[in-house]
């Protein structure tokens, strides 16, 4: 039997972070109620006239660049001819040839290889079908109609699920970082189709292909590509002919099923879109969208390593959606990188995600956490009683030093409290004093903690333990 190979490759589809759709003013809203921010260009009214959002050209210019594609000075819209009742126009208005940029690629250099793109065209979304099984009918909510997307179309250079991952998580990061989509995945704002093949190890033909459509996680495309390759190669060693066709994943039984048969470019009778003309991106623009890049998410990493943080905190920064603009707002309160970059992910990051809470829309802002992290730096709070602190922070926000007196938890740096404390100590436990004072030098940490522990946490660990060490040895 021959040993088969998996041939992969995506579609990517990226809603742009516009204010408004792509051809009328209705503004993006995620979460609104059905069918309240539509008109007639985005419902397919008769008579109604697209208008392209500048903004969204502008977007998709920007992803190109950063994956070194080549960006077109002149594409087109054609109209994209299928029936589906989210669909109001009975086609999408989306980019054949050309489309606003060609070529680029991204490199995985965990896997050794370098993944080539086919394309980034333009296009418009659909409407969204909400299914209602007890009473046996389908509603349209058109509220997404009319979104901008990006499709990003990538060559089959993939050879396993870990590689589909790894790339989308590192495009994701990117087009998060560059501000072109907000990427919400569970709002379908950063979404797959994949296209997965098997054919003999070392063949250059390509094997019948099945399209796996919508997925929107990282971890459902994984096990979306395992299943299908497991699924295809079942098929193959037994003989049997692998339709060309397109499914769906059904998460909770983690296998795919057939949708409908898969269609081809002419199926969908592409023609020039009459009523939109020809986009422009002239050498002026394409400067000026070329100067207004932000940084890219290896810069970013860069810097906040550069600021001494771990590379996991940065990594955690650069991932967790708002993190890093929360860590530069905190910044601008206190210019402790280190500290507030292990407060944010250790306290404020766990709590913002059980929560399902946007990093900056916490009762505990970035104000807060910077005076938290002061508290600290100065010793005027131990860790433990900060950590203490941050759960009501968390809930109610306020002024940390305030909730600290009222909580008494102020951390003991007076030398005579101390001193005090210490004695006490000492004389409670004789056996492991003499043991100190012979050499066992590790039983200053059972002092110490015994202190933090009568103190409730606010003694100022680093002086207690200068302290019990000058005792210890009199």
């Amino acid at each position: 039997m021959p040993v088969f190979e998996p041939v992969i490759g995506l579609e990517i589809h990226s809603q742009l972070k516009t204010a408004t759709k792509m051809f009328c003013s209705c503004p993006i809203t995620p979460g609104a109620e059905p069918n309240t921010h539509i008109c007639e260009v985005c419902t397919g009214q008769p008579g109604a006239l697209p208008r392209l959002n500048a903004r969204a050209v502008e977007l998709a210019v920007r992803a190109g660049l950063a994956l070194g594609a080549q960006v077109s000075e002149i594409s087109v819209f054609a109209r994209k001819n299928y029936f589906y009742p989210d669909l109001p126009n009975g086609f999408q208005n989306s980019q054949l040839d050309p489309p606003i940029c060609r070529g680029g690629g991204l490199d995985l250099p965990d896997y050794g290889r370098h993944i080539r793109l086919n394309r980034i065209h333009l296009e418009d979304d659909a409407g969204k079908c909400l299914h209602d099984e007890q009473r046996g009918q389908t509603l349209v909510d058109l509220n997404r109609a009319g979104a901008p997307l990006i499709e990003i179309v990538t060559e089959p250079d993939f050879r396993s699920a870990g590689e589909v991952m790894d790339f989308l998580k590192k495009l994701h990061a990117i087009l998060v970082q560059l501000e072109v989509t907000a990427g919400r995945l569970e709002e379908g704002e950063f979404r797959c189709d994949v296209n997965v093949s098997l054919r003999p190890r070392g063949a250059e033909a390509l094997g019948r292909r099945s399209e796996i459509k919508n997925l929107n996680s990282f971890r459902h495309v994984g096990q979306a590509i395992e299943y299908e390759i497991v699924r295809q190669g079942g098929l193959l060693e037994r003989g049997e002919k692998i339709e060309q066709e397109t499914r769906l994943f059904d998460p909770a039984r983690q296998e795919t099923r057939t949708l409908r048969g898969k269609e081809e470019a002419h199926d969908y009778r592409y023609f020039p879109q009459p009523d939109l003309p020809p986009v422009l991106v002239p050498p002026a623009l394409l400067a000026r969208i070329k100067a207004e890049m932000p940084p890219l998410p290896e810069a970013v990493m860069a810097e906040l390593l550069s600021l001494g943080l771990t590379a996991e905190q940065a990594t955690l920064l650069l991932e967790r959606r708002g993190a890093l603009e929360y860590f530069k707002a905190a910044l601008t309160f206190l210019d402790d990188p280190k500290r507030l970059a292990t407060l944010m992910v250790e306290l404020l990051l766990p709590a913002a995600q059980k929560e399902n809470i946007p990093p900056l829309d916490c009762a505990c802002g970035p104000e807060v956490l910077a005076a938290l992290a002061r508290l600290l730096a100065e010793e005027a709070l131990g860790r433990r009683a900060a950590y203490d602190l941050f759960p009501e922070l968390f809930a109610r926000g306020g002024d940390p030093e305030a909730l600290a007196r009222d909580r008494g938890v102020f951390q003991i740096s007076e030398t005579g409290a101390l001193e005090a404390l210490a004695r006490e100590l000492i004389a409670a436990h004789p056996e492991e004093a003499r043991r100190y004072r012979e050499g066992q030098d590790k039983l200053l940490s059972f002092f110490v903690g015994r202190l933090m522990r009568q103190s409730r946490g606010a003694a100022n660990p680093k002086l207690a333990g200068e302290i019990l060490a000058r005792l210890l040895k009199t």
